[in-house]
């Protein structure tokens, strides 16, 4: 009861919200609200009709202009939150003569803690990228090309001041001196799929240091897989997936040598073997190796960071690779496991498989967008798993409130061993965690409402996406 108040609350705190934002308002709950958290939807004709029930969310199709308006509205609020300054971090004061480098220079990352290369902003690039090649709108670009400009220009006076004064306390530290995947991967393939784009400037020498760290310097097991030496000395962890994968696909692409998208479905292969409960469809957070048949919990942004790399390296893994038909049949069932967790919300759990834990925006927006992508990729069918993936944004836009920050969003988590930790995680509007993954849901829910692969018919109260070329239906017996 406690959790369902809670999310009664956060509903209710949306709902003024789209009050206040007015009919350019695109949280999506514009259904006939009849208590707190419980509406109506608003493709039903009939306001008196006995037998439509009523939902914690607003239970409707979405349409092309409001989702759109929902990621336009975030993206105006990265555009105020990650400031692309250089400051003194012992006077808090912005640099701006860059002639002589300042020992204590680094990026500002604002009030809400957004730092220019952080691994969610990397995420964040990615889904401007795509959000920019569905909608058309170049002001998602960019952005990217901002930061990316940003970084370019920079990087002189970062380098010199490293030259005298060390890259411990360096703001560029992890350009200039990697150390762990979380320094490299995304970013990495963000800077790959701008270079592909041509948005931006060129920034391939920093492509370079990031693509041999990744490739070459990463801490790995015996049989190549992207591990940790924390907390165990030889750990692994699901996050991993997408810290490291999509970089090894997209350099793929960039330089045609097989041996990077081998080393990415080998990483599937190997995560999937230690990290993978088949019986639950789900991925396990960690594994290590002193200790290998250990519980396992079942945090909701693990399985999502492996869904999300999936889908990346099967968007440029070639046709012929021998290793993409396992790639696939892993996503599949996957997306099989997590579809069967979905709350009657459209949110999935901090815990997926632990509905006492509280209802999470990263890994709902991860899951949906996994879905989404792969019926609009034709990898699943739209029957079933298009109102999965449908229910998935209504309910994620929810929690975009009207200054465009993302709610509900889990903290960075560490892999732990026991369920109180990941239970307890805070929330906050400043993980960022929660931003590039909501504007990639969104953009393939854009694609979805516009394949025309399908249709989406609204009958007996409820969705159904049906295939162009899956027969004639017939509802003859209802009219």
């Amino acid at each position: 009861m406690l959790i369902r108040s809670r999310f009664c609350s956060v509903l209710s705190r949306r709902l003024k919200l789209a009050c206040l934002a007015g009919a350019a308002g695109v949280v999506l709950i514009t259904g006939s609200l009849q208590a707190e958290g419980s509406f109506r939807n608003r493709d039903n004709p009939s306001a008196k009709d006995s037998a439509e029930g009523t939902y914690p969310v607003p239970y409707q199709l979405p349409t092309v202009t409001e989702v759109t308006a929902a990621l336009t509205r975030v993206r105006s609020y990265l555009e105020v939150a990650a400031p692309l300054r250089i400051i003194d971090s012992k006077t808090g004061r912005e640099i701006t003569d860059f002639s002589q480098p300042v020992a204590t220079a680094v990026t500002d990352r604002g009030e809400a803690e957004f730092g220019p290369l952080m691994y969610e902003m990397g995420v964040v690039h990615s889904a401007m990228l795509r959000a920019t090649a569905v909608t058309g709108d170049a002001r998602f670009a960019a952005y990217t090309a901002k930061h990316l400009q940003f970084i370019a220009e920079k990087l002189p006076y970062f380098r010199a001041s490293a030259a005298q004064f060390g890259t411990d306390k360096n703001g560029f530290r992890s350009v200039l001196e990697p150390r762990a995947l979380d320094d490299s991967g995304s970013m990495c393939a963000a800077l790959l799929r701008a270079r592909h784009a041509h948005v931006g400037p060129d920034l391939k020498p920093v492509i370079d240091t990031w693509s041999e760290w990744i490739g070459k310097k990463q801490y790995r097991l015996s049989d190549g897989t992207f591990a940790r030496q924390r907390p165990q000395a030889q750990s692994l962890w699901a996050d991993d997936a997408y810290m490291g994968i999509p970089a090894l696909a997209e350099m793929g692409r960039l330089t045609g040598d097989r041996a990077w998208f081998d080393d990415a479905v080998n990483n599937v292969a190997t995560m999937t073997t230690r990290l993978f409960n088949p019986a639950k469809g789900l991925y396990a957070h960690g594994w290590n190796a002193a200790n290998p048949d250990a519980p396992r919990f079942y945090w909701g942004r693990a399985t999502g960071w492996i869904v999300v790399a999936m889908c990346d390296l099967l968007d440029v893994l070639p046709a012929d690779h021998p290793g993409r038909a396992s790639v696939l049949a892993q996503l599949r069932a996957t997306l099989k496991g997590v579809a069967e967790y979905q709350s009657g919300s459209g949110f999935w759990h901090q815990m997926v498989d632990r509905n006492d834990s509280y209802l999470e925006t990263s890994a709902t927006a991860m899951f949906t967008y996994g879905i989404a992508h792969a019926v609009n990729e034709g990898w699943i069918s739209p029957t079933t798993y298009g109102s999965i993936a449908q229910a998935g944004w209504v309910a994620i836009s929810t929690q975009i409130n009207a200054q465009g920050q993302i709610e509900g969003t889990c903290v960075g988590t560490t892999y732990a061993s026991d369920q109180v930790y990941y239970y307890n995680r805070p929330q906050s509007v400043k993980a960022l965690h929660g931003y590039g993954t909501t504007m990639l849901a969104g953009v393939e829910m854009i694609r979805m409402l516009k394949n025309p692969a399908f249709t989406i018919d609204y009958k007996l109260r409820t969705y159904h996406y049906v295939p162009k070329d899956g027969g004639a239906t017939s509802y003859r017996e209802h009219n």
